[in-house]
């Protein structure tokens, strides 16, 4: 194997790795809002209930993301 082969080996991995990494605030948002929508509707208020599910996922995702590190 010749070197252009071995650093372009190299660059793939260091590639994969880079989209290994994932975010729980991602996750926290969708379920947040989803939660929020939920409870929105609930109580007949959807713009409320999303905006403090979308608060609360992002808050709990951004805490899981610190805790993960």
């Amino acid at each position: 194997m010749n070197d252009n082969q071995k650093s372009e080996q190299n660059r793939e991995h260091d590639e994969t790795k880079k989209e290994n990494k994932t975010s729980y605030i991602s996750y926290g948002i969708s379920l947040g809002l989803c939660f929020g929508a939920a409870y929105g509707v609930i109580f007949d208020n959807l713009a409320i209930g999303a905006g403090i599910g979308l608060s609360l996922g992002v808050a709990i995702g951004a805490a899981m993301d610190k805790k993960k590190k």
